[in-house]
């Protein structure tokens, strides 16, 4: 008989947010498997109301500091969506290349100095760069490359200020963008030998079955654009997202928790995106994936650092792309004509899609809003897992314990603020 026993984790770090998880168990099983989100509620959408349309790119991007570009891109497309906007091709392509800047980035900062601790049993990335200065180097350097990017494109690298409806309120210097180009290439050698090294990390066993669902464009790896598929047949256009997904309150949490109605618990994020889009990857990044032992399907969350170094690869690959190609448009941005309407848009932010609801008046006033993150999205999923690891550790010691359910929540690379900063770990043990 296992005796009850509590352990409390203070502070889950190298995750961004504060919630906290709560695990009961009888004898071996799983009873209970939450993970509470006590962050405040940021309410958003409700200021968001009132306000003119120009500002909401510029005001949603506060959300997260880590991926705003997402936020301004969903934003962007819904309202350009209401007003009818149609941009010049140099503005997309910038758009697009202001995401892979922001992938890089943010990926850089998961696999290195959130996840890899966990993999080679380091407390953080400060007690593992006495071992491994090489790696962690590694990773500044290629976080650094993202963020230098978005500031040459977005005008600085927390919240950038140049994206707008419509384009952008400046466009950056053709020149500057070729001269970037030898450090993208330099990041892309970082992200190969990232790949490398993370696929003879030690992963367990641990398979899931869950309905993963992406973007999926009929051309390209997706970032802006595309139509919401999933694992399990699900094909369907953006607009008719709220027909087929739904966010319910739980008691524990300040976020909401996302399901596919009549279905469950779904998973959005790399790993989904990989499943879904492999095919679009282009076939460097396929064959590296090979060399790897990363075909698809991928169904092990554990294995998400390795899907997030190889598409490091592709966004430093998709860069030096665009940025061979760009031209830049006649005007930075086109006028937008005052049109009541509402719109929706979902765009792929390096934790998974992000979608973004709203309304427009005469007036040009926002009268309504609704942004589902993707950390929103992945909760349930994220409380599934914790039910079927914990139990592999049963008799662990409690630190154990506590440190591979952590783990499981931090495959997720999850931004609590956005859903509602470390997260205390509770778990309670009882006999059967």
């Amino acid at each position: 008989m296992t005796r009850p026993r509590t352990v409390t984790v203070d502070l889950l770090a190298r995750v961004e947010g504060e919630g906290g998880i709560h695990i009961r168990m009888e004898g071996r099983e799983v009873a209970e498997a939450r993970v509470r989100i006590f962050e405040p509620p940021r309410l958003f959408e409700a200021f968001l109301r009132g306000r003119h349309f120009m500002e909401v790119p510029d005001i949603v991007a506060r959300i997260c500091g880590i991926c705003p570009v997402a936020y301004q891109m969903s934003s962007i497309h819904a309202l350009e969506a209401i007003l009818g906007v149609t941009v010049h091709p140099g503005v997309r392509a910038l758009r697009r290349l202001l995401y892979c800047a922001e992938w890089i980035e943010s990926h850089a900062l998961h696999v290195y100095m959130l996840h890899a601790p966990d993999f080679l049993e380091y407390p953080d990335a400060i007690a593992m760069a006495r071992d491994h200065p090489g790696v962690v180097a590694q990773g500044l350097e290629l976080k650094k490359t993202g963020n230098d990017l978005m500031t040459l494109i977005g005008g600085r690298e927390i919240h950038p200020v140049s994206a707008c409806v419509g384009g952008f309120y400046k466009v950056p210097e053709t020149a500057a963008l070729r001269a970037f180009a030898a450090r993208l290439r330099r990041a892309r050698a970082i992200a190969v030998d990232t790949a490398l090294w993370a696929r003879a990390l030690q992963f367990p066993d641990f398979d899931q079955d869950h309905e993963m669902v992406a973007l999926r464009h009929p051309d390209e790896y997706p970032l802006n654009e595309g139509r919401v598929v999933s694992s399990r047949a699900l094909d369907i256009a953006v607009d008719e997202y709220e027909d087929h997904f739904v966010e319910r309150h739980a008691a524990w949490s300040n976020a909401l928790h996302s399901s596919v109605r009549s279905r469950g618990a779904y998973v959005v994020g790399p790993l989904a995106r990989y499943n879904l889009n492999f095919d679009r990857l282009g076939p460097v990044v396929r064959d590296l994936a090979r060399e790897c032992g990363a075909l698809p399907p991928l169904t092990n969350p554990f294995k998400g650092i390795v899907v997030r170094a190889l598409e490091l690869v592709w966004a430093c690959d998709e860069a030096l792309s665009i940025i061979a190609a760009w031209e830049p448009p006649p005007e930075p941005r086109v006028r937008c004509a005052p049109r009541a309407g509402a719109g929706r848009a979902c765009t792929e932010a390096p934790r998974g899609i992000l979608f973004h609801y709203y309304a427009l008046d005469d007036a040009e006033l926002v009268t309504a809003a609704r942004i589902v993150p993707p950390t929103a999205q992945n909760l349930r999923s994220m409380e599934e897992d914790l039910t079927r690891i914990a139990p592999r550790y049963a008799t662990a010691p409690l630190d154990e314990l506590a440190r591979r359910c952590e783990q499981a929540v931090r495959n997720y690379d999850p931004c609590i603020s956005c859903a509602t900063h470390a997260l205390t770990v509770t778990v309670e043990r009882r006999p059967a």
